[in-house]
């Protein structure tokens, strides 16, 4: 392999952390709760803070939201 074919690694540790799956899905999911987070706070007409939007999106939405996240990752597993 030459120089030009290893260009896409990194051995930058952060680079290879932020390429991750998990720290994609962790991103993903944090957005999702920021999402609840704004919703509930429009509800109640001011900011009801981060670990409110985080407590309640987990009692609510998180196992549904998992299930259709692995179902997304099943698909795009068959197709490549």
């Amino acid at each position: 392999m030459d120089v030009k074919d290893a260009s896409h690694f990194s051995l930058d540790p952060k680079s290879v952390f932020r390429n991750s799956a998990l720290y994609r899905e962790f991103l993903l999911e944090r957005e999702e709760i920021l999402k609840h987070k704004w919703h509930l706070s429009e509800q109640a007409g001011h900011d009801v803070g981060f670990e409110k939007g985080l407590l309640d999106w987990i009692v609510k939405h998180r196992a549904a939201w998992r299930a259709t996240r692995e179902k997304e990752i099943a698909k795009e597993k068959e197709i490549c």
